[in-house]
C-alpha cells in the first residue's frame, strides 16, 4: 500500500511540474523524465511503425494530455475505439489519437486530464490515422476533470498547407464551404468537400453512424473539430466534427468570385493610401472597389493575409477610411466573413461592417463594432438577414492619433466573404 500511494504522489508532483514548467520537463540533469511530449512522440514516426518504451522514448514511458474527443457523437477519428488528446509544450499544441484495446473510451469526457502509459504500444497510421495502437485500458490514469481545452482559429489555407502542425488537436474553421452547393435534405453523412480561397480545400468526414449523421448540412458554416491527415496514396486532410454542437453560423452558398482575396491585380495597383488620380477604385476580381486611405500590403509577418498581398487602412486619421463595395450582389445576405488583424505591432483600431440597398447612398451598421485587431490573425463572422440587392463597406473609424486611452493603427483585411440568403 505505500507503495502504491508513494506512486500515485509521484504521478501528481509530476503532472504539477509539467503543467507550471512544461518547456524543461525533457532536459531536467540527471534521471530522464518517465513523461514525453506528444509533439516528440510524433516525431518518431517516419513512414514506419514505430515500437514505443523507454528505449524508443529517451528512458520516457507516458504521455499527459487533455480529451478532446466526444464518444458521445460517434464520430471519433479512427472509430469508436479511440481517444483523442492533445497537451501544449515549448508553445506548440499537439495531439495524438490512441487506440484502446476493447474500445472502452466512453467514460472519458472532454477536458479530461489523463495519463497513458504507452510502453509496450505502436505509434503506426492506421487506415491513413497517426495513432498509438494497442493501448490497455488499464494503462490510462484519469486524473481531474474539466482541464483547459485549448482550441485555435485556423483559416483553410494554413491547415491545408501546415497539416502537421493541427493534426490531432482541436480546431476552429470559420466559413467552411460545402462544394458543391448541397441541397435541400442533404445530410452530413459521409464525405463532403469543404472549399476555401486559393483553390484549398479538404474533407469534413462524418460517419454514418454519427449521432448528427442524418442532420442537414448547410452549404456554410463554422466548424470545430479534430482535422487528421489521411495518408492512403495521396494525403488529405479530414475534419471531424465531434457533435452537431461543433456546428454553427449556417448560412447561404457563399457568392461565386468570393471570398476576395485582391489578387487579380498588382500591388502598385493601390499603393498609395490616398490615390485621388484613380478616385481610389481598383477592379478586381468580384468587381470595382474603392479602397480610400487603405492599400495593398503584403509585407511578410506585418500584414495579415493570405495568397499574394491583402489590404491594409492607414492609421491616426481623424476621418474614416473606408473599404467598399462598389457594386451589389444580387440575392441579398445571410453573413459576411473576413480575415483581419493589425499591423506588425501596431495598437489596435475601431472598425465596423455597413451594408446599403440603394446602391451606396445611405449605410446601416451590421453586426457589433470590433475593437480586438491584434497580431494573431483572426476570422470575423457577421450573421444577418438581408433580402434583395445589397452592397458592404469596411469602415475604420478616424479617433485620430494613438494616445494611452486612444487606439488607433493600421489595419489589415484579407479574404472577405459574402454568402447569399
Amino acid at each position: 500500500m505505500k507503495n502504491k500511494i508513494v506512486s500515485l504522489f509521484s504521478l501528481l508532483c509530476a503532472l504539477v511540474f509539467t503543467g507550471c514548467l512544461e518547456e524543461d520537463v525533457n532536459n531536467a540533469i540527471g534521471t530522464p523524465s518517465p513523461i514525453i511530449s506528444i509533439e516528440d512522440v510524433r516525431s518518431f514516426h517516419k513512414g514506419s511503425d514505430v515500437a514505443l518504451g523507454p528505449d524508443q522514448l529517451m528512458g520516457a514511458r507516458q504521455i499527459l494530455g487533455v480529451v478532446i474527443s466526444d464518444a458521445a457523437g460517434q464520430n471519433v477519428p479512427g472509430g469508436a475505439s479511440n481517444l483523442v488528446i492533445q497537451n501544449h509544450r515549448r508553445g506548440q499544441l499537439r495531439g495524438i489519437t490512441l487506440n484502446v484495446d476493447g474500445g472502452n473510451t466512453a467514460s472519458y469526457k472532454i477536458g479530461d486530464s489523463v495519463v497513458v502509459n504507452v510502453t509496450g504500444t505502436t505509434l503506426t497510421r492506421r487506415n491513413g490515422i497517426l495513432q498509438i495502437v494497442g493501448v490497455k485500458p488499464t494503462a490510462i490514469t484519469k486524473v481531474s476533470e474539466n482541464a483547459k481545452v485549448h482550441l485555435r482559429e485556423v483559416t483553410m489555407e494554413e491547415l491545408v498547407n501546415k497539416p502537421q502542425n493541427y493534426e490531432g488537436t482541436l480546431v476552429r474553421l470559420a466559413a467552411g464551404n460545402v462544394s458543391p452547393v448541397p441541397t435541400s435534405n442533404a445530410t452530413f453523412s459521409g464525405d463532403k468537400t469543404l472549399a476555401g480561397g486559393n483553390g484549398k480545400s479538404m474533407v469534413l468526414h462524418t460517419e454514418p453512424t454519427a449521432a448528427f449523421a442524418n442532420q442537414r448540412v448547410y452549404a456554410s458554416a463554422t466548424y470545430t473539430g479534430i482535422p487528421v491527415l489521411v495518408n492512403n496514396g495521396e494525403p488529405v486532410v479530414q475534419f471531424w466534427v465531434r457533435t452537431i454542437n461543433d456546428v454553427k453560423d449556417p448560412s447561404g452558398p457563399i457568392y461565386a468570385g468570393f471570398p476576395e482575396g485582391f489578387e487579380a491585380v498588382p500591388q502598385t495597383a493601390k499603393g498609395s493610401y490616398n490615390m485621388t488620380a484613380i478616385d481610389n477604385n481598383i477592379t478586381v476580381g468580384t468587381g470595382s472597389w474603392k479602397l480610400l486611405q487603405a492599400i495593398l500590403g503584403n509585407t511578410a509577418g506585418r500584414d495579415r493575409f493570405t495568397g499574394q498581398h491583402g489590404i491594409r487602412m492607414q492609421q491616426q486619421l481623424t476621418t474614416d477610411a473606408l473599404v467598399q463595395m462598389n457594386f451589389d450582389v444580387p440575392n441579398g445576405a445571410s453573413k459576411v466573413t473576413m480575415l483581419y488583424g493589425s499591423y506588425y505591432n501596431d495598437a489596435s483600431s475601431t472598425w465596423r461592417l455597413e451594408y446599403s440597398q440603394d446602391q451606396g447612398t445611405t449605410w446601416t451598421q451590421v453586426g457589433p463594432t470590433v475593437t480586438d485587431a491584434s497580431s494573431t490573425e483572426k476570422t470575423a463572422v457577421f450573421l444577418m438577414d438581408i433580402s434583395g440587392p445589397v452592397r458592404f463597406r469596411i469602415v475604420k473609424v478616424g479617433l485620430g492619433a494613438t494616445t494611452p486611452t486612444v487606439q488607433n493603427g493600421r489595419l489589415c483585411f484579407d479574404d472577405i466573404a459574402v454568402y447569399q440568403n
